[in-house]
């Protein structure tokens, strides 16, 4: 399962309003190689499902991964940090051992 934090679920909705989205939107999650430490995190809008995709409902939210990153994604909870020290979009990943400074990263 993947989760949505109220306060992520609350941007996302200002964001789909905002760029006018219509219902059949969705959020997709990935994870690639990259960062540094070795994976990145990836998050965007989409309208089309693929074969292998793993499709998730919380808080209201439409989230999917493909399955390859959902195997590093996990019981993860998709957060919002706002503010002048905010983060933007995160992930409380608990399979990640380590995470960058900056968050856009993991290992594990």
């Amino acid at each position: 399962m993947l989760f949505v934090a109220e306060s992520a679920k609350e941007r996302i909705l200002q964001i789909v309003d905002k760029q006018g989205l219509d219902k059949d939107y969705f959020v997709r999650v990935s994870v690639t190689s990259g960062g540094c430490s070795g994976l990145s995190y990836n998050m965007d809008f989409d309208n089309e499902t693929q074969p292998n995709d793993q499709v998730f409902e919380d808080n209201g939210i439409k989230v999917v991964t493909d399955l390859k990153s959902f195997l590093y994604l996990f019981n993860s909870t998709l957060e919002f940090s706002g503010g002048l020290e905010g983060k933007g979009f995160y992930f409380q990943n608990p399979n990640a051992a380590r995470t960058c400074g900056c968050g856009e990263s993991f290992a594990v």
